[in-house]
């Protein structure tokens, strides 16, 4: 049996997914207007140093089939670290080009609210650890792969209010952002108090009499509720207190905390420039917005080509534009808003 637990399986899907990404990104990254500085590599392949940790031997044949604290430990992966590292470690400009079509624009506006986040990670939290969604993902690797990547994704949805490179999105101010990583703490995980308190086990595909590290399957149940647990709360606890240091730090320099930058400008106009051809062409397809410049920060439309006034100074050389605010809600009305 214990033989049996610590086989060693290649998982050559899961190296080819990691190493499909890093070639992409290697070749993404060497476009002009598209370089990654080389901090933002190092995030980058961080991420998927991490991924490879949770799809490949030991933890994911321990998540699949024997522990559920080995699940744990690789959802908190999948949901915390992967996609938090692979946004940070994406050029701007880039993350600005995957963002652009009007589909992926919406919904990535629409996740980045932090009410409809706590939402969208709270059903997929529980929904993915129900005992028919645990028995799939052990019985199935087509089911185990569509739960990870959904994971991911979720993951995202949990990071977009509080990372600022997706642009356009519904970022509180640092406060805002510190309670929101608080609840998103505490409200997905309260089946990790069902777990700990359980007086037998809950899913079958760990309740066999197979035994991980000497823990019995109720042992190692209650162990993943105190993972689950303080696995959430240290990280997001941690990235709340540097959130609202940093933002204490800048005021008192007379910074600004929370800087409009010039990703989210161009995102207000493109959309402005979509709502101007839905008004204009109401019952036909809507046309994709002009092209754009590639680079961080893109040269400003002309005066006339949105009806929005062009901004007086360009952007600084880190994206932002000095002495403005981010606007709470949507951009000032104007000529191209209608």
């Amino acid at each position: 049996m214990t033989a049996a637990v610590w086989s060693f399986h290649l998982h050559a899907g899961a190296w080819l997914v990691v190493l499909g990404l890093g070639a992409v990104y290697g070749t993404a990254v060497r476009r002009p207007g598209w370089q990654a500085t080389p901090r933002q590599v190092g995030w980058f392949f961080l991420g998927l140093v991490f991924l490879l940790v949770a799809l490949t031997w030991p933890i994911a044949d321990l998540a699949a089939h024997w522990s559920l604290t080995a699940l744990v430990i690789q959802r908190l992966i999948l949901l915390l670290a992967v996609p938090s590292l692979l946004i940070v470690g994406t050029p701007p400009a880039l993350l600005s080009s995957l963002t652009r079509p009007a589909p992926v624009d919406a919904a990535v506006r629409t996740a980045s609210r932090p009410a409809v986040a706590v939402l969208v990670v709270t059903v997929v939290a529980v929904a993915t650890l129900t005992v028919p969604a645990v028995k799939a993902q052990a019985s199935s690797g087509l089911a185990r792969a569509l739960l990870e990547v959904l994971l991911i994704l979720t993951g995202a949805v949990l990071w977009a209010p509080v990372l600022d490179r997706l642009p356009g999105t519904h970022r509180p101010a640092a406060l805002g952002r510190a309670a929101y990583l608080v609840v998103q703490s505490i409200v997905p995980g309260f089946l990790a108090i069902i777990w700990i308190f359980a007086r037998h086990p809950l899913y079958p595909p760990f309740a066999g009499d197979q035994s991980v590290a000497g823990l019995s399957p109720i042992l190692d149940q209650q162990l993943a509720g105190f993972v689950a647990k303080l696995g959430t709360i240290i990280p997001l606890w941690t990235v709340a207190f540097v959130t609202v240091v940093r933002a204490q730090r800048t005021e008192d320099r007379g910074g600004d905390p929370d800087p409009l930058r010039w990703s989210d400008v161009e995102r207000h106009l493109e959309r402005a420039e979509r709502r101007q051809q839905r008004t204009a062409n109401p019952g036909f397809p809507l046309a994709p917005p002009k092209p754009r410049p590639a680079g961080d920060h893109p040269a400003a439309p002309a005066s006339g080509s949105t009806g929005a006034p062009e901004p007086a100074s360009g952007p600084g050389a880190d994206g932002e534009i000095p002495g403005d605010h981010r606007p709470d809600g949507p951009p000032p009305e104007g000529p191209a808003a209608g």
